[in-house]
């Protein structure tokens, strides 16, 4: 095209686009599709996310519009495009790609970390290639992202790669346009990047580069346990057919009983070890590469994994390598590999070398042999994501790599003009933020019961406050005031929101799908403090964005001993029984048998006084059922019990045994227009049918069966006193049983009853940040659009 524009025949345009355009070859793609279609101008990163500046014909100008909404990048995402028609400027002889500025108004989201992608592999393996066996080979289309940066604009001396100069080889393709590796901030190859190193568990260096990988092979091959660095933390490593490695892994780590995740090599190792459908190996193959919860191969012979990997359960979650380093150690092994976080029971992800040596090495937490390290540091902690296939749905159960932050562009509300940051629950924390109208998720911290955790929640806040230069004029908080969460936000200056627990739960599933109006939530976890003081967790919620009205709720069960019931579950057992079975024919149940007549008569006093806590947990009832089936005495980890539970109704449906019928009967209460769930019943009639001779797996499934029939009929209830078919929420915990959420997905379609889908939000404590986020934007919204009338009411109550 001519260099000197004429007014007449060219003009000139200036996009600005938003979502996650930085640091995933967006730019090297719009100087592409500039080239393409003959046109001048500039496009450049900032704080606000990618600015174009394009000037011709107004038939190339609306070519180049037309393509901006094809073919882009894979890691890209356009949430938003704003255009102007500007002036032409004669000094845009060409088209250029500019040189980053910085503003203070973030609104570009920070992408994820991703596996490798096919080309780099490729490259990896071609022995004439300078990337060949190189454990850091990445492009704009792979590599970390999230892990390495400290703030925006995404640029490699914002990042830990800052400290490696390029080599000239590197430099070329980091500088031309038309390269893969064009701004790659990561960059690098054998010559220029990050080494690995091998520690032994004094913290001596013992092989360096190759020579340290070769070691590491070995080591594993001998039996050992290896703490690898990976992208967003440290993994503990061991041979996962080897029942030797994992038992001294296992006892090592004091992990009893909780299942381990397993890398495997390829796809076709992954369908050696478990079953699963189409859509089950697309999500494992998928470039997010997250821990996979499969069914396991009950027919595989040759080199099984350890019995000990996931005990006692039907499931085993798999997952393929996402590094260049991962990928060189299977290739070099002939079995798949434990990989589990490395961490103390209770503390974060470590992804520091001389944390591993100073909490893992030494006595009397001696786990590792060794330490796989190398030199490019972690600014982000971030553990593996985990999640499974529930009816057609992906169900996310830990947010972190390959999805997070999670970011979720909001059309329905406009927040541009606030700033507002949402703290959390105690477990399975996140936090979340707005940056204008996009929701941002945190990945996942954890359970904030230590020092080491609640550090690492503030280090992630430090980290998102930094990178979008975030100061929150307003904290969302849960109710419960000794949350280390809520502690954290009372201690700040900005103004506090509380928001009840399980409403949060609901809110976060509004959050996902951008919705507006009511919904029927069902909200069933292990804890939350309610609005009336007592603990609830298996509650029926009208809800929309502003309030919500308590429907039904389960029948509260005594916690004798307080926490003392969670570990020791037969106590919660006892609370359900002992109103309506005397002693003795409790002490004939075997999880009672060893129970003193005093001890018992003892806890009844106890649970008579009114002096411990109640509970409306249906959680708490999973526990209770897998103690009287026998399938475990004492809790060993969060979730044991329905886990338990589940198989055994698993092993049910695959033998064609029938559901044992029960009911989970409604009672009216005073307090809720449709009743309280009586739960003491059910497990009265769970007692005669075992001595009746029926068996654990067709009373795990009818238990299953009996809970979702009673969430059906109160939904049906709700609609039709409501005169209303409102949508339905399944959130909590509790949900994470696939039995029990596709049950109650099928009976609602067979009732013609619409449910709101999860999308990538945690159905657990893991979403209720976004719940909290969600209530305190809507809250702040509606005060500012009228802030001297009171709090409009739900729209629609259901008298007594």
């Amino acid at each position: 095209m001519s260099t000197t524009p004429d007014a007449i025949s060219y003009i000139a345009r200036r996009y600005r686009m938003h979502g996650i355009v930085q640091g995933v070859g967006f730019r090297p793609w719009i100087y592409q599709l500039a080239l393409r279609c003959q046109l001048t101008g500039h496009v450049l990163n900032n704080g606000e996310g990618v600015t174009v500046v394009v000037q011709g014909t107004a038939s190339a100008i609306n070519q180049f519009d037309s393509l901006l909404y094809v073919d882009r990048p894979p890691l890209a995402r356009l949430d938003d495009i704003q255009q102007q028609t500007i002036a032409p400027n004669g000094e845009l002889t060409d088209f250029s790609i500019k040189k980053s500025d910085s503003t203070d108004n973030a609104l570009t989201v920070v992408s994820s970390d991703k596996s490798t992608c096919p080309a780099c592999l490729a490259e990896m393996h071609d022995v004439n290639n300078r990337h060949y066996r190189y454990p850091f080979v990445n492009c704009t289309h792979c590599g970390p992202r999230y892990s390495i940066i400290n703030h925006l604009p995404y640029d490699r001396q914002n990042t830990s790669m800052a400290t490696f100069d390029m080599c000239p080889t590197c430099r070329v393709a980091y500088e031309n346009p038309l390269d893969r590796r064009y701004h790659a901030q990561p960059v690098s190859c054998p010559k220029c990047g990050p080494q690995l190193r091998l520690l032994n568990s004094n913290g001596e260096t013992v092989g360096q580069r190759h020579a340290a990988f070769e070691l590491a092979v070995a080591a594993l091959k001998r039996g050992e346990i290896l703490a690898i660095k990976g992208l967003g933390g440290f993994h503990l490593v061991c041979d996962a057919t080897s029942n030797d490695a994992v038992a001294k892994l296992r006892q090592r780590k004091q992990r009893p009983a909780k299942p381990l995740a397993v890398m495997v090599a390829s796809l076709e190792m992954a369908q050696a070890y478990a079953t699963g459908c189409d859509a089950e190996w697309q999500l494992l193959t998928s470039q997010e590469r997250p821990i996979v919860l499969l069914a396991k191969n009950t027919a595989a012979t040759d080199a099984a994994l350890s019995e000990l990997v996931a005990p006692t359960i039907d499931r085993v979650g798999l997952f393929l390598p996402y590094t260049p380093l991962h990928t060189l150690l299977l290739d070099a092994l002939d079995f798949p590999l434990v990989a589990t976080s490395a961490n103390l029971a209770g503390e974060p992800i470590i992804t520091d070398s001389s944390d591993i040596l100073q909490q893992l090495a030494q006595a009397p937490f001696a786990v590792v042999d060794a330490v796989l390290d190398h030199n490019r540091p972690i600014v982000n902690g971030c553990d593996d994501s985990v999640v499974q296939l529930v009816g057609n749905d992906v169900q996310v159960l830990r947010l972190a790599r390959g999805y997070a932050p999670l970011i979720l562009p909001s059309k329905t509300i406009d927040a541009a003009d606030l700033a507002v940051l949402a703290v959390g629950p105690q477990q399975k924390n996140t936090l979340a933020l707005n940056i204008g109208n996009n929701l941002c998720l945190s990945p996942h911290i954890g359970d904030l019961f230590s020092i080491g955790a609640e550090g690492y929640f503030q280090r992630t806040l430090a980290s998102f406050q930094r990178m979008y230069r975030f100061s929150p004029s307003h904290i969302v908080r849960d109710l419960h005031p000794q949350y280390a969460s809520s502690r954290w936000a009372d201690e700040q200056n900005a103004p506090t929101i509380s928001v009840q627990h399980h409403y949060a739960h609901v809110l976060a599933t509004l959050a996902a799908n951008d919705y507006h109006g009511q919904v029927l939530g069902f909200s069933f976890d292990g804890t939350g403090l309610g609005d009336n003081g007592e603990l609830w967790g298996g509650e029926l919620l009208l809800a929309d964005n502003h309030q919500y009205q308590r429907l039904a709720s389960l029948q509260p069960l005594t916690l004798i001993g307080n926490e003392l019931a969670i570990e020791q579950p037969w106590r919660l057992l006892f609370a359900l029984l002992t109103e309506q079975l005397d002693n003795t024919t409790l002490r004939q149940l075997p999880c009672f048998a060893q129970q003193r007549e005093s001890m018992l008569n003892n806890l009844k006093r106890v649970m008579r006084s009114g002096k411990m806590p109640m509970t409306h947990s249906v959680g708490r009832l999973f526990d209770a059922l897998a103690v009287l089936l026998g399938l475990m005495e004492h809790t060993q980890f969060e979730g044991q019990a329905g886990i338990l539970v589940e198989s055994a109704a698993r092993r049910a449906l695959a033998s064609d045994v029938m559901p044992y019928p029960l009911q989970l009967q409604s009672n009216s209460d005073a307090e809720l227009p449709l009743g309280s769930w009586q739960s003491q019943q059910l497990f009265v009639d769970v007692v005669h049918a075992l001595r009746s001779g029926a068996s654990i797996e067709a009373l795990a499934l009818g238990f299953i069966h009996a809970l979702g029939n009673a969430i059906c009929d109160a939904a049906s209830a709700a609609q039709q006193r409501l005169a209303q078919p409102l949508p339905v929420v399944l959130t909590g915990g509790v949900f994470q049983n696939r039995c029990l959420t596709e049950f109650c997905q099928q009976q609602f379609s067979v009732r013609g009853i619409s449910w709101l889908p999860q999308g990538l939000v945690p159905v657990n404590d893991g979403g209720i940040a976004l719940g909290q986020l969600w209530y305190g934007l809507h809250q702040l919204k509606q005060i500012a659009k009228d802030s001297a009338k009171p709090q409009q009411a739900v729209s629609q109550e259901i008298s007594e």
